[in-house]
């Protein structure tokens, strides 16, 4: 039970902050969703760091569990990525959503790669 209260107080407190990064006006006349994009980008760097530090024995357990299920989980948004893509292709932007999906599947596996080097 301590565990779900752990994950539901880390899980709001990346939700608060994912809604504070999008009320940041940022908005590309191209119509690119710039703020999902960081968040992912962002929350992939972190949980990228927290798994190496993880696998180095160098962080709580419980830690860990607050910071990946927890804060990434509800920083992070597949749903609004997932949500934008189809709304760029609504509007006849395919090379726009074709450039956010690769650009987000690479960069975000790029982040990943880099914070783990880097905390590892």
């Amino acid at each position: 039970m301590s565990d779900c209260l752990l994950i539901g107080a880390g899980g709001a407190l990346g939700a608060i902050l994912r809604y504070l990064i999008g009320l940041l006006p940022v908005s590309p006349s191209n119509g690119f969703p710039v703020k999902t994009f960081l968040i992912n980008i962002a929350g992939a760097f972190v949980i990228g760091a927290v798994a190496a530090l993880a696998a180095k024995n160098a962080m709580n357990p419980r830690l860990v569990t607050f910071l990946k299920v927890g804060v990434c989980g509800g920083f992070t948004t597949f749903s609004s990525f997932a949500l934008e893509t189809e709304q760029l292709m609504e509007k006849g932007q395919g090379g726009a959503a074709l450039a956010y999906v690769a650009a987000s599947i690479v960069c975000g596996t790029a982040a990943v790669f880099v914070a783990g080097r880097l905390a590892g």
